[in-house]
């Protein structure tokens, strides 16, 4: 079982807005290879750390709204949330190190 939540415009902003916890969010599309790659490591950071953190994932192409408030111009692109406000952001397809790395100071 999966534990990154697939969000939708409708459900982001109660869930980013209301968690207690630090929100991490992959925007990603299907058709997107790096993407592709980066699935399994936020899967993985999702189960390692899922008593601290929320992890989801929001589709660029079905949720451009989303895309176009958070000035998503290149995916993969995570961004890590804190208090409902977005404090970290990771570009590309990165090893599960250099994500943490760039996350760390926020988690």
């Amino acid at each position: 079982m999966s534990l990154v939540t697939a969000y939708t415009a409708e459900e982001f902003d109660s869930v980013i807005l209301s968690s207690d916890k630090p929100v991490l969010v992959d925007f990603w599309a299907g058709w997107c290879g790096p993407c592709r790659a980066l699935a399994p490591i936020v899967e993985q950071i999702a189960e390692e750390h899922a008593d601290s953190l929320i992890v989801g994932k929001v589709d660029v192409d079905s949720e451009q709204a989303l895309s176009q408030k958070y000035k998503i111009m290149s995916i993969p692109c995570v961004i890590l949330f804190k208090d409902g406000e977005p404090v970290a952001q990771s570009l590309g397809a990165v090893s599960k190190d250099e994500l943490l790395s760039r996350l760390s100071e926020h988690l």
